[in-house]
């Protein structure tokens, strides 16, 4: 027998009461089938009127690119003046945005958000009703985007990442850039288990105060620009360019340029991609977590709460490496569809090694050994077995004639780390209370020597952990001791509510002196 359904807390059924303290706006009603009990007050509110305005132009991009798609040829070969076929473009862009707007006000209507103590629920649908919540004690990041059109007039998007993947995500579209920041400071806070303020009676309602932030660091826009020119993408597509323009000259004709067009559009798109998102990017830090910053014409500002990044990865391509450039990239429950070169799986673009050692301790504050400068050193650019890495052997040179003395892990009190490349090099960090699984793989040839890889498993991200080519019965030991390990870590871990149990204050990572050996970390007598 199915159990009955239980409504999430804290919203009255149509025709009651609402709990004692919950104001709705004026106009505003909770949705028809919300649920009725009231452990949680939750306070329902609508978006912005101006949301159906700002969306209305997908509706006419849709149109207007089904009508060129199957109708540019017959309107082409019309017999009409020019003037007239682009008042037929006018009219299919007219009609969608107003196919748009009549749509998206009907969205809006049926569209409601609301904020308790424990969720953030969002109910919307018009064919199709939608009630979804994001638990706060789930919650992995929130982002505040501006469109290009959105932030011309002041208005922004607020998503909610949960580490429930890409599908159990919340956007918020569209808000006033004020509202949307207390909207932010609003979960955060609650998400952290900071007490609300009761509301004085008759009064205003009292809003959460935004954590004060530090600014760590800022890309230059020279520096951006100059990793991108040195990547190999940019002088791939650089050749190419001039590839197809020496056959044209040669050839006097487009016909063997034709093909390779498409390939020069693809690259020149990822490297406005990167420029554009990665534009002006900042990292600063607060009580609310890592704050990032970024984007040319689409402005996102995104906040990760402490704790929340699953793994951290550092690389170095060849032609970054007489720069000292690293970039630093993340996984993060929620970021798990994102996974490409988009920025936001980045925690930083492009970070000298100086920068890098104040940026790690925001994610790892202690790295587990009373060495972290050293240790640090070692797994970037290090080789063999100094700082207590444990590299592939000797036997396994055949199978990494060149990357053999530079693959290795180090495990330390709080976290592991994973090197591997030579020409590419790459480090992976993986907290203890953060990995979700070990395992160990063998393919034929490993077996026959003896080898075996150590496999971190973590949330979907572009951070791979991965101990390659490893003397077997090393793994099997290594995989019982960080097993142990992560049991023990999580055993240990802060709570979800990182502000609500604080017995003792704690300095902000941002008061820190990072891996600058200022503040040591304690002693790591278990992994000596």
């Amino acid at each position: 027998m199915t159990a009955p359904w239980s409504p999430p807390p804290g919203v009255h059924a149509p025709g009651e009461q609402p709990p004692p303290g919950v104001q709705p706006p004026p106009g505003v009603q909770p949705p028809p089938d919300a649920p009725e009990h009231a452990t949680a007050p939750i306070e329902w509110r609508r978006l912005h009127k101006v949301t159906p305005l700002l969306n209305a132009w997908k509706a006419a991009a849709v149109l207007l690119g089904i009508a060129v798609w199957n109708y540019s040829e017959a309107l082409a070969e019309l017999e009409l003046p020019v003037l007239q076929k682009a008042l037929f473009v006018i009219g299919a862009i007219v009609l969608g945005a107003l196919v748009g707007l009549g749509y998206g006000a009907l969205a809006w209507r049926r569209t409601q958000y609301g904020i308790s103590n424990e969720s953030v629920f969002l109910h919307s649908g018009v064919l199709w009703r939608q009630q979804r919540h994001v638990r706060l004690d789930r919650l992995q990041a929130v982002d505040v985007t501006q469109p290009l059109l959105a932030r011309l007039f002041g208005f922004s998007s607020l998503k909610i990442e949960s580490a429930g993947g890409a599908g159990s995500n919340l956007t918020l579209s569209y808000l006033t850039d004020d509202e949307a920041q207390r909207v932010r400071n609003e979960i955060l806070a609650r998400a952290a288990g900071v007490k609300q303020r009761e509301q004085p009676e008759g009064g205003p309602p009292v809003e959460a105060e935004a954590a004060p932030e530090r600014q760590l660091l800022e890309l230059s826009s020279g520096r951006l620009l100059a990793s991108l020119l040195r990547s190999a993408g940019v002088i791939i597509a650089a050749l190419a360019v001039v590839a197809v323009v020496v056959a044209v000259i040669v050839t006097d004709t487009f016909r063997y340029a034709a093909g390779s067009i498409g390939g020069v559009v693809a690259a020149a798109g990822y490297v406005w991609s990167r420029f554009a998102g990665e534009f002006s990017f900042r990292i600063g830090i607060s009580a609310d977590g890592i704050r990032l910053r970024h984007g040319l014409l689409e402005a996102k500002a995104r906040t990760v709460p402490p704790g929340r990044v699953q793994a951290i990865s550092l690389s170095q391509p060849l032609l970054w490496r007489g720069k000292d450039w690293w970039r630093l990239r993340m996984n993060v429950a929620g970021y798990g569809g994102e996974t490409g070169q988009d920025a936001t799986t980045v925690l930083f673009p492009v970070a000298t090694t100086q920068e890098v050692r104040q940026i790690l301790p925001l994610v790892l504050p202690d790295l587990g050994t009373d060495s972290p400068v050293e240790t640090l050193d070692a797994a970037l650019t290090g080789t063999g077995e100094d700082h207590g890495f444990v590299t592939t052997p000797r036997r396994a040179r055949f199978l990494d004639p060149f990357a053999w003395r530079r693959q290795g892990i180090r495990v330390t009190r709080t976290a592991v780390l994973l090197r591997s490349g030579v020409w590419w090099r790459y480090l992976a960090i993986v907290p203890h209370e953060r990995t979700q699984s070990l395992g160990i793989k063998q393919g034929p040839v490993e077996r026959r020597v003896g080898l075996a890889d150590l496999e971190f498993h973590s949330t979907t991200g572009p951070v791979l952990s991965k101990a390659y080519h490893l003397d077997v019965d090393v793994a099997r030991e290594l995989l019982l001791d960080l097993a142990e390990r992560s049991r023990e870590a999580r055993r240990h871990a802060a709570p979800e509510r990182w502000m609500a149990q604080a017995e003792q204050p704690v300095a902000p990572a941002f008061l820190r002196a990072g891996y600058a050996g200022v503040l040591p970390s304690t002693p790591d007598r278990s992994a000596q």
